[in-house]
């Protein structure tokens, strides 16, 4: 079966001043929707560039959003098969 499906991650940066928490979603073609979440926070010795902030919450967000993808991954593939299910990392 050949097939394309397409996905769109949500991206949700909140700033306040030297901390940023970024929120990334995603849902899934059966209708689930799995959310990451990532953080950063400026020491304050350092200049604002809330572009750095951005990217470090967006990416730890990400990673964390996998991180997530994949235990779903792993309870999905347990169910159908009954057995114990790992995925390699």
């Amino acid at each position: 079966m050949d097939a394309t499906t397409q996905w769109n991650i949500t991206v949700d940066i909140d700033e306040e001043e030297n901390n940023t928490v970024a929120n990334v979603s995603v849902r899934t073609p059966g209708g689930v929707e799995v959310t990451g979440v990532g953080r950063s926070n400026r020491n304050p010795n350092d200049p604002s560039v809330p572009e750095i902030g951005d990217e470090l919450a967006v990416g730890r967000a990400l990673g964390n959003l996998s991180e997530r993808l994949l235990h779903r991954a792993e309870r999905d593939i347990t169910s159908v098969t009954g057995q114990p299910s790992h995925v390699h990392r």
